[in-house]
């Protein structure tokens, strides 16, 4: 099984802004569960604490195998909520392992 995991910075540097673009951020990734049927299990959230300091939204999804994963990346449902989150993101890091 793999475990993906992604944590965004978003670019807006209003903080009333950001914590409302990070939760659609999240809306949108938790709202493919179900949709795609690749994931086995997914739980994104924006950060609640120490936003001076703490990236702003995070992903964590796990999925059967790497070719899960890449099929998972080019789902139209994916890519719409990619899309979104291309268009509000600074930068992004990720991490996929198996677990």
């Amino acid at each position: 099984m793999i475990r993906h995991v992604v944590t965004w910075k978003l670019a807006s540097e209003d903080a009333a802004e950001r914590g409302a673009q990070a939760a659609e951020v999240a809306r949108r990734l938790n709202a493919l569960d179900g949709v795609v049927p690749q994931l086995r299990s997914i739980s994104a959230g924006a950060n609640s604490v120490y936003a001076d300091v703490n990236w702003d939204v995070t992903l964590i999804a796990d999925f059967d195998s790497v070719a899960s994963l890449e099929e998972y990346q080019v789902h139209p449902a994916h890519e719409e909520a990619a899309a979104y989150i291309r268009s509000v993101v600074a930068s992004r890091v990720a991490v996929n392992f198996e677990i």
